[in-house]
């Protein structure tokens, strides 16, 4: 029997192709079109995939090339702070004539801390009369209210309580709900866990005096580093984070960010620029990059010291990491382009500015190296990684590891003489891969929450502090 044939069928088309010979029928594609290629497939392969490794090594040297201007930021900020002249321009100013100011204590569930706060800003040698203080309890649930009341009735006067029961949730949102009970243009704001010096209030409201001041930071330094090897471990990054790098960036003139707390902030300098914006998780990032773009002076005074607890399990280390990195980004891409382009800001100020947006995208982008690496590697462009890893090695961890680079947390234990803890250093390898992981887990949340329109969430930092009543005094 004669075989039927297909009458649609060519015979050229009932011949298998010689490998690597042919054309290329896309079925997606209209009748009558078609892809050809006259050649060799393995040919084609063979230009197609070199032509993809060079774009991987491409992206790979442009990030190195990232890595190493953060890393020169670094050392530029590290040997200001070693060599370089010390601006401390305020800090002398003891006797005046002082503006009344509102100190907003911010609470949300702190019976453990609350009064050892209130306690010490009683304390303080800030003219009484001058002074209005309003601890701002925000929804809490635990006995956060009844310490605050039982220091109302003992201080007649001197405290005025704002108990907030509904609203929208988060630190930002209840200050600016506060904002309406201040009196004086200058407000001082701490978290609840933070205990103030006696003469620290002065010293925060002396930049002030210069009319371009719209906000000031002090420094911030754990009071339990001693606790366990994260506590120790956070102690170097504060104090990298602002013995060197925050004072480095006052020195050069550069940007010193409002971090809020332990800082304060001019109201009309606020409320020119639009007020606090409740919808991020970095108010105080973002208050510093309006205030700068709108010609307002941001003043970091690093002899202002306040005393803060940190976290001392991992748990809740990853949550508030995630939390800065959350709102950092927010802010990076609402301000990022507005700042570069801004004409209230010098050259060197528009850079550095962007460069400190951009540190909480750097992890991610770390990690990207790192794959691109790997591609490379069994790509075999082994010439390639031989003058490239030996760089990114060098300068990845000492420059993104940890929110203070390596050598500034060793100039940073230097100048506060403490050389003892430079034996800690080797540990910082685990502060590098927890921040580098959670941060960059953090970005893609953000992405992914603001393409699924969901709404920020802020997670409370657990205190550990004992419980302490209205009559304890604070912990120093």
């Amino acid at each position: 029997m004669k075989p039927i044939e297909n009458p649609c069928r060519s015979p050229a088309h009932s011949r298998r192709p010689a490998a690597g010979h042919g054309t290329l029928m896309l079925g997606l594609l209209p009748p009558g079109m078609h892809l050809a290629w006259d050649g060799d497939l393995d040919a084609m392969l063979a230009v197609a995939m070199p032509a993809g490794v060079e774009a991987m090594a491409n992206i790979l040297l442009v990030i190195v090339l990232i890595i190493c201007i953060y890393a020169l930021r670094h050392l530029l900020f590290t040997l200001s702070r070693l060599l370089g002249r010390q601006r401390h321009p305020y800090i002398d100013i003891d006797c005046a004539r002082w503006p009344m100011i509102t100190v907003f204590i911010a609470a949300h569930n702190e019976e453990k801390v609350i009064a050892g706060c209130i306690q010490a800003l009683l304390e303080t040698n800030y003219p009484p009369n001058r002074l209005k203080i309003i601890p701002v309890n925000d929804r809490s649930t635990d006995r956060t209210r009844e310490i605050i009341d039982d220091f109302v009735a003992r201080h007649p006067g001197r405290i005025c309580p704002f108990h907030r029961s509904g609203g929208k949730a988060g630190k930002a949102a209840a200050l600016k709900d506060a904002l309406a009970y201040a009196e004086g243009d200058v407000i001082i704001i701490f978290d609840a866990d933070y205990v103030p010096g006696r003469g620290l209030l002065k010293q925060l409201v002396a930049p002030f005096f210069d009319p371009d001041v719209g906000a000031v930071m002090g420094r911030v330094v754990p009071l339990n580093a001693g606790s366990n090897l994260l506590t120790r471990l956070l102690d170097l990054e504060r104090s990298g984070g602002y013995q060197v790098d925050q004072q480095a960036r006052m020195n050069l003139g550069l940007v010193p960010q409002y971090g809020g707390t332990v800082g304060g902030i001019r109201l009309s300098a606020v409320e020119s620029v639009g007020g606090f914006h409740d919808d991020t998780l970095a108010e105080d990032t973002d208050i510093t990059y309006r205030l700068f773009c709108n010609g307002w002076k941001v003043v970091y005074s690093n002899r202002s010291e306040c005393y803060e607890e940190v976290p001392e399990e991992w748990s809740v280390r990853l949550k508030q990491v995630m939390r800065w990195s959350k709102g950092h980004n927010q802010v990076l891409a609402r301000h990022g382009l507005r700042f570069l382009a801004s004409r209230q800001l010098s050259l060197r100020e528009r850079i550095d500015g962007v460069l400190l947006l951009f540190v909480f995208a750097m992890p991610l982008l770390l990690l990207a190296g790192w794959v691109l690496t790997l591609l490379l590697y069994f790509a075999n462009r082994t010439s390639l990684l031989v003058d490239l890893i030996p760089a990114t090695a060098f300068v990845a961890y000492g420059t993104q590891g940890n929110f203070a680079a390596f050598y500034e947390i060793v100039i940073a234990v230097i100048l506060d003489g403490n050389r003892r803890r430079l034996r800690l250093l080797p540990f910082n390898l685990l502060g590098f891969f927890v921040s580098m992981f959670s941060i960059s887990y953090a970005s893609w949340r953000l992405i992914v929450d603001s393409v699924m329109k969901r709404e920020m969430i802020w997670d409370k930092t657990v205190r550990y502090r004992q419980a302490a009543t209205s009559h304890a005094e604070p912990s120093r």
